[in-house]
């Protein structure tokens, strides 16, 4: 599983005295961090799933997909409050006065056209880095090696903090920011969104239970970006 990692980004899998290694779970509720999460049992032990509410406008939402999800793992749940993020954040993400793009499933592979648009209308400037350096304090207080997330090839092509390049990065600024140096593991950095459906089906990953609407309605919108993602790649996967 952990073989997805591209081998520039891929810390090794570390643990003390003679222990599965431990990790933290960034866990949105959304697919890309519930499959990452499945993805590395068991060589990696999950052991805590932290849930991040920055103001954004699915997180009761959020919230209770993680929530649910954790119950599956067997491990403890617990919701951060970062507020300054929604104090700073003017993106569509956060902002209720702004309205989310509406992209075609066309517009999600238009590069440098409507994705790129798209994307910084919902950018949440160095969230990425914040829920991890977050996460990083909890692991090294509990003696945590790793902190897990789902990132992506297919969003990093525009969303930079989703990027091989940015683990790398942020592995090494932890490299010196914990004594006992945590590190990233991200499994499904190598795939696209039809790749982790599939990866997630073959690990038996509940996806029913997952979240990735941006909105956090009584269902899903079906319209935005996230949903646009989603419904694509479970009508391309192949079946379980």
């Amino acid at each position: 599983m952990v073989g997805a990692f591209s081998a520039r980004c891929q810390p090794s899998i570390v643990a003390r005295d003679h222990r599965v290694a431990q990790a933290i779970v960034l866990l949105s509720g959304g697919l890309d961090s519930t499959v990452a999460a499945w993805l590395l049992r068991p060589a990696v032990e999950p052991v805590l799933a932290l849930t991040v509410d920055y103001g954004q406008k699915a997180a009761r939402r959020e919230l209770a997909a993680a929530y649910r999800l954790a119950l599956t793992l067997g491990i403890q749940h617990r919701t951060v409050f970062i507020p300054y993020l929604r104090e700073a954040a003017r993106g569509a993400l956060t902002d209720p006065k702004l309205e989310l793009p509406r992209p075609s499933t066309e517009d999600l592979d238009d590069i440098e056209g409507a994705a790129k648009t798209n994307a910084a209308q919902v950018w949440v400037p160095n969230r990425n880095f914040a829920l991890i350096a977050m996460a990083a304090t909890w692991a090294e207080t509990n003696g945590i090696e790793h902190v897990v997330c789902g990132f992506n090839r297919e969003e990093a092509a525009t969303f930079p903090d989703n990027s091989a390049e940015f683990i790398e990065a942020v592995n090494g600024a932890l490299r010196l920011s914990t004594r006992n140096h945590v590190s990233v593991l991200a499994p499904t950095i190598g795939m696209n969104k039809k790749e982790i459906v599939e990866a997630g089906r073959r690990v038996g990953a509940p996806l029913e239970h997952c979240w990735s609407c941006y909105l956090g309605g009584d269902r899903p919108c079906g319209s935005c970006e996230s949903c646009r993602r989603l419904a694509r790649a479970l009508a391309a996967a192949e079946p379980s």
